[in-house]
């Protein structure tokens, strides 16, 4: 199966276009209603895909975590997608995609692959309000593809992220906010689940923000700011003091936003800030090569708090 994610050279060339490779997969027929649903990962996150080894399964796990096994010598955790997704299935389980998110890799359980589609991120859409709020937000895109079946790309990193207990709360007492400075932030991701501790550090650092779910969203968002900085003969600097965003979001992806901010004049001087759980070198340096001024890993809140001082100029505030 590990064939399927042969030629990583030619997908790297896929930055600045726009576009994506996904791995197709499904999660078994779901007996409440008969139906085999087709979900989507992106390529760049996966490093290979094989038949399930036999898992050593640990008391007290959470939801969804059946165990873990020994890759390489590499004790990696495994997690059933249709048991955390709520789809009642026999057929789940037989083929596992190990993935790496900041650093950190882990098994997910699935019933079958498919092939790898390469896409335009243009094609992938925001879900409907309600699909989302059904969900739960575990949906966070939407491609149909030539022979009419949607798919649909789950939002991973809430899955690691409710399971994984990742808890960065303790993390936020050691940012310093800042003073004398009134730029507004920008930012994008399409997880709820990374918005929100962005959110959150930007309200611990006493800086303004703006979020959006998508790059195509931000994008609007920052050229209106500048229209409106233009037409009132402010710089832009004055209230725009970074763009922060993701890379894999659905109609725009981080690496587009960023080569729009850095071919715009009006954007000259503003830092744009790569926020992703893609966390490979080649990766940093993709981001890098279309202007990112500087890569922070997800889930790394002091780490974001310190870059952001350093780009907003502004005053650490000592009560």
């Amino acid at each position: 199966m590990s064939q399927l994610l042969s030629n990583v050279d030619a997908r790297t060339k896929l930055a600045g276009t726009n576009k994506l490779e996904m791995l197709m997969f499904t999660l078994g027929t779901d007996s409440r209603t008969g139906r085999r649903e087709v979900y989507g990962i992106n390529v760049f996150k996966v490093r290979e895909v094989m038949r399930t080894p036999e898992i050593t399964r640990a008391p007290d796990m959470p939801r969804a975590v059946e165990g873990m096994v020994s890759l390489r010598g590499t004790l990696v955790p495994v997690v059933d997608l249709a048991k955390y997704a709520g789809i009642q299935t026999e057929s789940s389980g037989q083929v596992m995609i190990v993935t790496e998110y900041n650093v950190h890799t882990q098994g997910f359980l699935v019933e079958a692959v498919d092939t790898i589609a390469r896409l335009d991120w243009s094609q992938m859409r925001v879900p409907p309000a309600m699909v989302k709020a059904d969900s739960g937000g575990l949906v966070t895109a939407v491609t149909e593809l030539s022979d009419g079946r949607l798919v649909m790309m789950l939002d991973v990193e809430r899955v690691l992220a409710e399971i994984a207990g990742i808890d960065s709360s303790h993390l936020y007492a050691q940012i310093t906010p800042l003073t004398n400075h009134n730029e507004t932030v920008v930012f994008a991701d399409d997880s709820h689940v990374a918005r929100k501790q962005v959110e959150k550090t930007l309200e611990v650092l006493n800086v303004k923000s703006v979020g959006a779910i998508n790059g195509s969203e931000a994008w609007a968002m920052l050229k209106q700011m500048a229209d409106y900085a233009e037409s009132s003969g402010q710089p832009l600097r004055q209230s725009l003091g970074a763009v922060i965003t993701d890379i894999e979001m659905p109609e725009m992806d981080g690496y587009m936003l960023t080569r729009n901010i850095k071919s715009d004049p009006r954007f000259a001087g503003i830092p744009v800030i790569m926020h992703s759980s893609l966390s490979g070198m080649s990766n940093q340096g993709l981001g890098r090569s279309v202007g990112v001024d500087e890569y922070v890993s997800k889930f790394e809140p002091r780490r974001l708090a310190e870059v952001l001082t350093r780009f907003l100029g502004g005053q650490p505030h000592h009560a």
